[in-house]
């Protein structure tokens, strides 16, 4: 018996079965690029032996002019074949099936010679498209066709169709992008030509017996994108044209509606999926925030879909089935949709990791393996850093004890997720503290470590964490100012009109938590009248015609900084506009080029410039301090000092924002060393 039977159920897909409804979606990690094919291969193969039905890679580029950027990896020559037949045998000898997904970009490639339906540039690249005539078009088919082939020489279980996130072929079915007069363009039967056409060429170059998924935009999010009539023809046609798989694409790259990040509630889009059920006969997948198998299950339950696509939880959890199989859902690392290591890495050319698991994508490198002498650590602060060296070190072997003068795990952890649209931070803190009891590791929280009570252990790694910078502002100690934990941790009171001092990523946090009242991330109607989302049958692409409708904001609020640039520019590459467009529709004011003169009774004293210019008083009741931070060394220097062995990880070694990321890799690291 399991507690889910709809997720873990064979799929027969006639010629082939797969071993449960689980889908790990495409990601790039740009791993194929750097040349390393074993190390490719065991990304892979370690989700394989995970127990995932079946494994989508990265978009591989049918052609140079296709790449996603210049370089992007494809199957070109009988070298490359051969290297990924290194990925397949190893994913095969683990009891595993994958599919290589083949990206055309269109006019989201990231080169000069890059090509689409009609010549209209993309706002998220910098080259203009070159208009493709008949001849250019049927090149794109015959390679995109040619490239399924050698999926099937390399030894793929199938391929899957790139057809939706405003890629190539979508770029074909809307008039947003596709301006032709020719028998490619005007009508939508003459728009939806090619997506079908590669299909019915891909079907002829593979044969009958291999899987061939077509990924669908079935909500555009853009102006003038495609109806859900349009979206219901198409799916008939690409069925009929040989797809074994229709899977769920939601919105455009360069649409301005969050999708996949941690604001979004769980399964926010499995609705869609479900308006298409019963008007095809081949298997539905259903796609984005769904990141637990609870989740997963009530979506498959509900025939919302037939199976359900799993991305970055993958890169959090590469066991994440075959935990739930086991019944120990709780073990499963939870991805919190931070984009932060993954999507984020992705468009900065980095590899693709994972938060919460430094691990994903450096299997070969980041080895935890049992340790050749055990020893007696004690871990100092129960933050992201001091947890994850806690975990790693007791997985190793070690006996782990660690510290905390707090009552409760997480750290700062416990401040971010008291952030509307941060929800999903509540289970990585749970997640911690699930493998601190399953590893073993005697946790004391409450208890405040000396220097004497860590004289007896072999080794100490401080993550003491940080503590915030001091602005020192004149005035800062009126009645009226409160720094950001205050605010935070200690839920202290606030006026209602607020200036706060530093944009950082604290900064806008602070702002999101006094602007916002009940989350919206935790109720899905009301997220989707935030952002004006509605049902495509009843609005083209669904946008809402009276569009983004957020709720009023709860604080007057101005976001000020000293650096002379956009409020925000530093935040998560592709998150980064999320957090700025919400709070400008909440009305939040932001300043940049500022110099913080003096706090009195009448506000908050400001001028601008190198050469303080403009003074002015911003009126208001609260003014909060988010003006950075400084480690927290003084038990480290103690250590150090006695001669203790001392290793310093997280915000303790460098107090840069609140900085998970770099604190849970660093924390990992050093305990797989130690």
């Amino acid at each position: 018996m399991t507690d889910y039977p709809h997720l873990l159920r064979p799929l027969d897909l006639g010629f082939t079965t797969l071993k449960n409804r689980v889908l790990m979606g495409s990601m790039h990690t740009n791993l194929e690029e750097r040349g390393d094919w074993n190390r490719v291969a065991e990304f892979y193969a370690t989700r394989a032996r995970g127990g995932v039905g079946l494994m989508v890679t990265g978009g591989m580029a049918p052609n140079r002019e296709g790449g996603v950027f210049p370089g992007a990896a494809g199957l070109f020559t009988p070298e490359d074949i051969a290297n990924h037949r290194m990925i397949t045998d190893r994913v095969h000898a683990a009891d595993g099936k994958i599919a290589m997904q083949i990206l055309h970009a269109g006019r989201y490639a990231y080169g000069p010679d890059c090509v689409a339906p009609s010549p209209v540039k993309s706002p998220i690249s910098p080259f203009p498209p070159h208009e493709l005539e008949e001849a250019g078009i049927e090149k794109q088919i015959a390679d995109i066709a040619t490239s399924a082939a050698r999926a099937r020489e390399a030894g793929y279980d199938g391929v899957e169709i790139m057809g939706s996130e405003g890629y190539f072929l979508n770029q074909f079915l809307v008039t947003h992008t596709n301006k032709r007069t020719d028998g490619w363009g005007g009508s939508y039967e003459n728009r939806m030509r090619l997506p079908i056409e590669v299909v019915r060429r891909v079907r002829a170059a593979v044969g009958e017996d291999f899987i061939l998924i077509f990924r669908l935009s079935m909500i555009d999010l853009i102006p003038n994108g495609s109806t859900h009539d349009e979206v219901v023809q198409l799916a008939q046609a690409v069925e009929a044209a040989g797809a074994n798989i229709i899977n769920t694409g939601i919105g455009w790259h360069e649409a301005r509606v969050p999708t996949i990040a941690t604001s979004v509630p769980r399964r926010a889009f499995a609705w869609v999926t479900q308006k298409l059920m019963g008007k095809v006969g081949v298997p539905l997948i259903t796609s984005n925030r769904i990141n637990t198998p609870e989740v997963a299950e009530q979506v498959l339950a509900e025939g919302c879909a037939d199976m359900v696509s799993l991305a970055r939880p993958f890169l959090a959890d590469p066991d994440f089935v075959a935990k739930a199989t086991a019944g120990q859902s709780h073990l499963i690392a939870p991805c919190i949709a931070c984009n932060q290591a993954c999507l984020d890495h992705t468009f900065a050319g980095k590899v693709s990791t994972c938060l919460v698991n430094p691990k994903a994508a450096f299997e070969t490198e980041l080895v935890v393996e049992p340790a050749e002498v055990p020893r007696h650590v004690a871990v100092v602060g129960a933050g992201p850093a001091g947890l994850s060296a806690a975990i790693t070190a007791a997985e190793r072997g070690h006996k782990v004890v660690l510290f905390d003068k707090a009552e409760t795990l997480g750290g700062q952890l416990n401040m971010a997720r008291k952030i509307p649209g941060k929800e999903e931070f509540d289970g990585l803190v749970d997640w911690f503290s699930a493998m601190t009891s399953a590893t073993g590791v005697d946790v004391r929280l409450g208890t405040e470590a000396t220097v004497d009570t860590l004289a007896g252990f072999d080794a100490v790694l401080v993550a003491t964490g940080v503590l915030p910078r001091d602005p020192q502002i004149p005035g800062q100690d009126h009645p009226s100012v409160r720094g950001y934990v205050d605010v935070l941790r200690d839920s202290a009171e606030v006026g209602k009109r607020v200036a706060i001092i530093g944009a950082g990523g604290i900064g806008f946090d602070v702002a999101e938590f006094l602007v916002t009242g009940d989350s919206p991330t935790e109720s899905l109607p009301d997220w989707m009248r935030e952002w004006g989302v509605t049902d495509p049958a009843e609005a083209r692409s669904g946008l809402a015609p009276e569009g983004p409708q957020p709720d009023a904001a709860e604080r007057e609020v101005v976001l000020l900084q000293r650096k002379a640039e956009r409020p925000g520019k530093r935040l998560g590459k592709t998150t980064g506009w999320i957090h700025r467009a919400a709070l400008k529709m909440k009305g939040v004011e932001m300043r940049s080029g500022v110099n913080y003169e003096r706090i009195d009774e009448a506000g908050l004293h400001v001028s601008y410039g190198e050469a303080r210019e403009r003074p002015e008083v911003i009126a208001c009741d609260t003014i909060v301090l988010c003006a950075g931070q400084v480690s927290e060394r003084t038990l480290a220097d103690a250590l150090e000092a006695k001669g203790i062995e001392t290793h310093v990880i997280g915000g303790a070694d460098v107090a840069a924002e609140l900085d998970a990321k770099r604190a849970i890799d660093q924390g990992t690291r050093l305990a797989a060393a130690l």
